[in-house]
C-alpha cells in the first residue's frame, strides 16, 4: 500500500496557484475561509494537515478554527476519497428498514466504518443522513447510483458484486 503524500506547496503547482487566485479575489480577508476551502478541495480531493495551515496562514486565521470550520461541514473531507463511494442512508425509514445492517455488515466484512476509505484506497464508506428516497428504504448509493428496496442479502450482494468481490 502506497503512504499517502501531504499536499505540499510549490510555486509552479497549478492546484496551489487556484487555491492562491481565490484567496487575493477575497483580498486575503478571513471572510474568504469557506470559499478557500471548497477550492483546495476541489484542487486536490481533500483538506490535509499541512493545507489547513497554509489556509490558516494566508487568511490570518487560527488553525484552530480552520479545522474546526473544516470538520463541521460535511461537506469536506481530511482524507482522500476512495476510488469508488458507497453511502448508506441512516434517515429514519432507511434505518427502520435495515440500513443500520448494512453499516454493521460494512464493517465487519471490510473493516470500514462510516467516514474512513479502505487501506488500499478502493472504497470509502460514508454515512448520509437522508437521500430523499424513504419509498426506496433502505437506499444506498453505488457511487452516484441509488438502489433501493432491497433485502440485506439483495443489498449486500449487489455490494459486493459492484466491490468486484464474489458473495
Amino acid at each position: 500500500m502506497p503512504a499517502q503524500e501531504s499536499i505540499e506547496s510549490h510555486p509552479d503547482d497549478t492546484r496551489w496557484q487556484m487555491v492562491d487566485r481565490t484567496m487575493q479575489r477575497f483580498d486575503h480577508q478571513p471572510e474568504a475561509l469557506i470559499e478557500t476551502l471548497h477550492a483546495a478541495q476541489d484542487a486536490f480531493g481533500y483538506l490535509d494537515s499541512a493545507t489547513l495551515a497554509r489556509i490558516a496562514s494566508r487568511l490570518r486565521l487560527p488553525p484552530a478554527k480552520v479545522f474546526g470550520v473544516a470538520t463541521f461541514y460535511n461537506h469536506f473531507r481530511l482524507k482522500p476519497k476512495g476510488e469508488h463511494t458507497l453511502s448508506v442512508c441512516t434517515g429514519t425509514a432507511c434505518h427502520i428498514k435495515g440500513a443500520d445492517k448494512i453499516l454493521a455488515w460494512m464493517q465487519e466484512r471490510y473493516h470500514l466504518a462510516p467516514g474512513e476509505t479502505s487501506q488500499d484506497n478502493r472504497l470509502s464508506l460514508v454515512e448520509i443522513r437522508c437521500v430523499g428516497a424513504c419509498a426506496l428504504a433502505p437506499a444506498f448509493l453505488t457511487d452516484d447510483a441509488i438502489i433501493g428496496k432491497k433485502s440485506f442479502a439483495e443489498a449486500t450482494t449487489i455490494i459486493q458484486e459492484w466491490l468486484g468481490d464474489a458473495p
